[in-house]
Parts: structure tokens; sequence; C-alpha cells
């Protein structure tokens, strides 16, 4: 069985990419190859016993994907994107990665499937960014798609897209809503939501950190973790009961920037803490008062999604994955 993984060098595509690599199962089939595929040079996971290929190229420029898809993979990631500052920073290069990419993907695949059948499961990462205030102060499933950003707008319309292609019997897909990904481990990105994962990961290993907004700015976030499980249970679960509805806004959790920083207080104590340097920043608090806070996440809950049990649960995690388990700036 093949797995085809697009944006396979970003953070969440290696950790995929790890444990697909050391399960070696997907969907209760055995993988035998895997094909990374990313802007920048995707690493070759280590303990693998099938074939790998690793291939450096932008699927937004016209017909570049088709040889991959050609090969017919059984699944597809497609996990590419500009992040959300850079995507309202560079307005074409937002659209032409966000957008063109993933039609480019579909169309492929479609195109594809005109010479003898071929529906694979596709699963697209979407954000939370496609809603838009005003909001409730719960956001259920049926409020509707607004975004206030180009990235979310490039987001919604790839939704739109996807749900399409899946109803015409093109591709068998599902769109899954991500909050952000908190804490991210690396150097800081151009995400204007890069802010949450600093004001952690920085401080717990002896290094200052700039917070932009104030401490009550409340948002929805998930680990890495949770966000590889939520991938790879859409690539597993039965689509028959989404109908046409493709999209899914993924469980997480609503914190304030306060219960963040309490909760890295538990654990790199008072001297991380003041690692935080509050610097006010009035172009991202702005966009950041059009993001959403909290959602009833009913379907993709029923649907056997899980989310972290705590923040105090997500600083754990990383400091297991990334930290190995020691916390320096406690040193």
């Amino acid at each position: 069985m093949h797995v085809l993984i697009i944006g396979a060098a970003g953070m969440i595509g290696r950790k995929l990419t790890e444990q697909l690599a050391r399960e070696g199962k997907l969907a209760g089939r055995q993988i035998t190859a895997l094909s990374l595929i990313d802007v920048t040079p995707p690493e070759k996971p280590t303990g693998f016993a099938g074939t790998v290929s690793l291939t450096t190229l932008d699927i937004s420029a016209p017909g570049v994907v088709t040889a991959h898809i050609a090969a017919r993979p059984d699944f597809i990631f497609d996990l590419a994107a500009v992040v959300s500052g850079e995507a309202e920073a560079d307005f074409d290069k937002g659209y032409r990665i966000n957008l063109d990419g993933t039609r480019n993907l579909l169309e492929a695949i479609r195109h594809e499937g005109a010479k003898t059948p071929y529906r694979p499961r596709m699963v697209f990462t979407s954000s939370v960014a496609v809603f838009g205030a005003p909001f409730p102060a719960l956001i259920g499933d049926e409020f509707f798609s607004t975004p206030l950003t180009s990235y979310g707008t490039q987001k919604a319309i790839c939704e739109l897209l996807i749900a399409d292609y899946s109803r015409r019997g093109f591709v068998d897909a599902v769109s899954i809503r991500l909050p952000t990904i908190c804490i991210r481990p690396g150097k800081p990105n151009k995400a204007a939501s890069g802010f949450f994962s600093n004001i952690m990961r920085e401080p717990l290993v002896g290094q200052e950190a700039v917070l932009p907004v104030a401490d009550d700015v409340r948002h929805w976030v998930a680990s890495p973790r949770a966000a590889v499980g939520f991938l790879v249970h859409a690539a597993e679960m039965d689509t028959a009961p989404l109908g046409a509805r493709r999209a899914l806004t993924m469980p997480g959790l609503s914190a304030t920037i306060a219960e963040q920083i309490e909760a890295l207080r538990k654990v790199g104590g008072d001297k991380a803490v003041k690692l935080v340097r509050r610097e006010p920043d009035t172009v991202i608090a702005n966009m950041v008062a059009g993001w959403p806070r909290a959602f009833d996440a009913k379907r993709a809950l029923a649907l056997g999604f899980r989310p972290d049990a705590s923040f105090d649960d997500i600083v754990r995690i990383h400091v297991e994955e990334e930290l190995g388990g020691r916390v320096p700036v406690r040193q």
C-alpha cells in the first residue's frame, strides 16, 4: 500500500511520516511505499522496511504533481501551505500555494481516474481560520464560514473544491480544520499565531520570547501529537457519515495566554515565565481579534477524533518529545 505525503518536510509532515514509518500500517494495511514531497528536501524516515521516495518540488507549478499521482497512491495527505502571516503579507504567493497547489492535486487525481477507475483517500489540512468574527461564545458545527484573512479564504475555497470533487466521485477526501498547533518544535515561522508556541518553547530552554497580545486573549489549540492523530484517523475513518459535508472542525482546547503562562510556570518555574517579554503589536492583536476562541466540535468527536486532555498535557508532550523529558531552564 502506497502513501503520499505532500508537505512532508514541515513539522506536522515530519511527525506524520515518523509515525507511519514506525507503525508500518494505515487503515489496517501494511505500508509498502512512502512518497514524500516538499519544496525543501524531505528527510528519509528511519526504521521503515518499505520503499521511500524523496522529491523536492512545488505542487503549485502546473503539471509537476501528475507523475506522482500516476503512481496511484492509496492515501494522500495534503499538508502543503503558506502560513497565515505570510499568506496575508504576500497575496500572490498565498493563493498560488494554498489554492493553486491543492487544485493542481485534485485535477491530477481526476485525470488519472479518467484513464481507469482511481479514487484515493485524501486528507487535506484546513484551518479554523475559515471562520470569522463576530463569534458566539461557543462555535458549533453549523456556524457559517466567513474568513477575515486571505489564508482563511484560501482554505475555505479548498474545502469547497474538495467537497465537490468528492461528490463527483473523483476522490474520497476529508478536510480537517486544525486548531493552532502548540507547542510547535523548531524555530519560529511566519505564522501570525506563532507566538502561542514561542512563549512556551523558548522560555523552556532559557531563551526570551516576545508576547505581542494581552494575557486575556483566548485561542483554540492542539498539540502536534493530537494533529497527527487527527490526520491518521481521517485517513482511516468511514467517510459515509460525512455525506456531502466533507469538512470537520477538529476538537481542541480553548486556553488564554494567562493559562498558557501558568502551565509554563508549573514546568519551568518563575525563571521561565520571566523570559516572556510583553511587547504589544497592534497588527497582530487586530488579526488575532478576528480569530475563533472556542468550538463545540460535536461532529468530529462523534466520529472518533480525540483532543488533548489539558494544556498541561500539551506542555508535557513537548517536554517528552522535544526535550528528552528534561526542562533545561530548571537545570
